[in-house]
């Protein structure tokens, strides 16, 4: 599934209306709470709203051959985030790294929560393989995460 960075995906994209999101998906396989609601698709749609309005869609890694989280070519889930940046970054990307991943000021980030090993991925790795998996990405208009001034300067 592609990602258009600071925008959405085809299927959600920033800005919209819960209704539209709905009307287009379904309802959410899992409300959660109301600002938070998961849908039912391939990879995994996890919609954040502010209000009734999407402010943030996070996509997960699906894995084990479904549906992974593209960007101009470059697979991004369920891949070595080592791997991932050097081929983000040669594209002109540049991360920033927070605690779990890394943002980009075109507005996305990728992330792992750990839940994946490098096993997954290298049949030779041992099982205490530091790599991380990229288990997801985020998707945002820059502000979402740098604020608007440096958001200004991207």
């Amino acid at each position: 599934m592609e990602i258009f960075p600071g925008e959405g995906i085809a299927l959600v994209k920033v800005g919209e209306t819960r209704d539209v999101v709905e009307a287009r998906l379904g309802p959410p396989a899992r409300a959660g709470i109301s600002a938070r609601a998961v849908y039912d698709t391939e990879p995994m749609l996890v919609v954040d709203y502010d209000g009734d309005t999407v402010e943030l869609v996070e996509l997960g890694c699906s894995g084990d051959g479904g549906e992974e989280v593209t960007l101009d070519g470059v697979q991004l889930t369920y891949r070595l985030m080592d791997d991932v940046l050097a081929e983000l970054t040669a594209l002109g990307h540049r991360p920033e790294p927070f605690d779990i991943g890394y943002t980009f000021r075109a507005g996305f980030t990728i992330f792992s929560m750990g839940s994946r090993s490098a096993v997954d991925l290298d049949p030779q790795a041992s099982p205490d393989d530091p790599r991380p998996i990229v288990e997801g990405v985020g998707i945002a208009p820059p502000e979402y995460w740098l604020g608007p001034l440096d958001a200004e300067a991207a």
